[in-house]
């Protein structure tokens, strides 16, 4: 495993080391130059802990041999007279074991430690990680209830607006017979009455539409998924498209990954998302242009990307191009982007949009492969 947390190491080792022999080489010339064996003896666990703290138990080893064959040669030279000739080395043989348990202890506590600062970082980052799931999570939930609220509200009112507007609609039929009628029975230009009827259908068309798209918005049916072979399923769909490309004046473009495998989708569903990413684009190209859509995938995910070659929006439309009712269009419902990101939502993916004045946009839908959603 990964360790998370280094050594704090503010010199390098051979520095430590070679700085830590240094001052047992000091200590020993002075355990010679007074004689007090006993007293500066504990000195030498400076050095050694250090060494052993910074740069490793094997450091720690090493200077405590040092430090005993050390004071094994000052004791020779001095010629301090001991009951016994082995005295000495018993000695330096009890502070070389002393050595070699403080050296030991001194590892063993150290990688406790760090285990525990590891252990601690280690559920620290999985306690951030888990509380900002959850507030995503319940900003994602707190979403949803208003999204299902405003779906509830939209079929309500929907419902009670469609027949209205179907009648209306009927009478207004039967307004333009009668000016036709009055046109033939007297001299009297009907035009105007026309005009009058035309712009007051296309209004009511427009309600209908939106009408019809806050419907398929609210009423958007559980996903039914399935394992889908995802470039076969966009390839079998866009082939169908290139006539209504053709009329519009747009060059089209596939960019498949081959790598893309299966995704567990909706196929009703997921086309209708793509779908409406293409009209969108289309849309934004009234003079013809280019469309390309892609996929590839990106180690769990799989993405599905649509790039046109329009108008482009600004940084702000970009913020609001998924808010219901917002359109750059004049006679857009502003529905479309919102029906896409519920599709998208339903899966277990996300979509996100990039765009610049003048430079197109570019929608990327981004879904889990198979086994994963």
């Amino acid at each position: 495993m990964r360790r998370l947390i280094q050594r704090p190491l503010s010199l390098p080792k051979r520095v430590v080391t070679a700085l830590a022999f240094v001052m047992v080489l000091l200590i020993g010339v002075v355990d010679y130059s007074t004689g007090w064996e006993i007293h500066v003896a504990a000195f030498y666990l400076i050095p050694i802990g250090w060494a052993c703290w910074t740069v490793g138990r094997q450091a720690g080893l090493f200077l405590a041999i040092v430090a005993t064959l050390l004071m094994l040669v000052t004791d020779e030279i001095s010629g301090y007279p001991f009951q016994h000739p082995e005295v000495p080395y018993w000695n330096e043989l009890m502070l070389l074991v002393f050595f070699v348990v403080v050296v030991y202890l001194l590892s063993a506590f150290q990688k406790a430690h760090f285990h525990l600062e590891e252990t601690v970082q280690q559920r620290t980052m999985a306690l951030q990680s888990e509380i900002a799931e959850r507030k995503r999570a319940e900003a994602g939930k707190l979403q949803a209830e208003r999204l299902a609220t405003a779906g509830i509200m939209a079929a309500e009112v929907a419902h009670e607006v469609r027949n209205p507007l179907a009648s209306i609609t009927l009478n207004l039929d039967l307004v333009r017979k009668e000016i036709d009628k009055l046109a033939n029975s007297h001299d009297g230009s009907p035009e105007e009455g026309r005009v009058l009827v035309n712009e007051m259908r296309e209004e009511v068309r427009r309600i209908q539409h939106v009408i019809e798209d806050y419907l398929q918005f609210a009423r958007l049916p559980k996903a039914q998924r399935k394992p889908l072979v995802l470039n076969e399923f966009l390839d079998q769909k866009l082939a169908f498209m290139q006539l209504v490309f053709d009329k519009a004046q747009v060059t089209y473009r596939e960019e498949f990954d081959a790598s893309v495998g299966t995704v567990s989708a909706d196929g009703d569903q997921l086309w209708q998302a793509v779908l409406n990413l293409i009209r969108n684009s289309m849309e934004a190209m009234p003079n013809g242009g280019a469309i390309t859509v892609s996929t590839w995938r990106d180690h769990d995910q799989v993405l599905v990307r649509v790039r046109d070659t329009g108008a482009g929006m600004s940084e702000q439309q970009v913020r609001q191009v998924f808010k219901p009712f917002f359109s750059t269009k004049t006679r857009g419902t502003g529905l479309g982007l919102t029906l896409v990101q519920q599709i998208v939502s339903e899966h277990g993916g996300h979509v996100e949009c990039l765009s610049a004045i003048g430079k197109g946009s570019t929608f990327t839908i981004y879904l889990p492969e198979a086994g994963r959603a």
